[in-house]
């Protein structure tokens, strides 16, 4: 039973990514592109997660806290661009 709810999360989450790529690709300010790729990288990090439950491994859940830091360094990086210049 975990198992096809694992399943179903996962289609769920794959599936979502296709709406905030759609939006990076088409957006028409940097920070419609910006808030997507912020959205796409959320969604990642729940996949990573999705993936440590499935796999029984807990250090999965540390690349996602990493990868969770380095996106949002990066978002504010972005932000700042947009905002001001670097």
């Amino acid at each position: 039973m975990a198992n096809l709810l694992y399943t179903i999360a996962g289609i769920i989450a794959f599936s979502a990514l296709l709406l905030p790529l759609l939006r990076m690709i088409k957006g028409p300010t940097p920070a419609d592109r910006a808030v997507a790729l912020d959205v796409m990288t959320i969604i990642s990090i729940s996949l990573i997660a999705l993936i440590a439950a499935m796999a029984g491994r807990a250090i999965y859940l540390d690349v996602a806290l990493v990868y969770a830091l380095i996106s949002f360094l990066g978002v504010i990086a972005v932000a700042r661009y947009i905002e001001r210049g670097l």
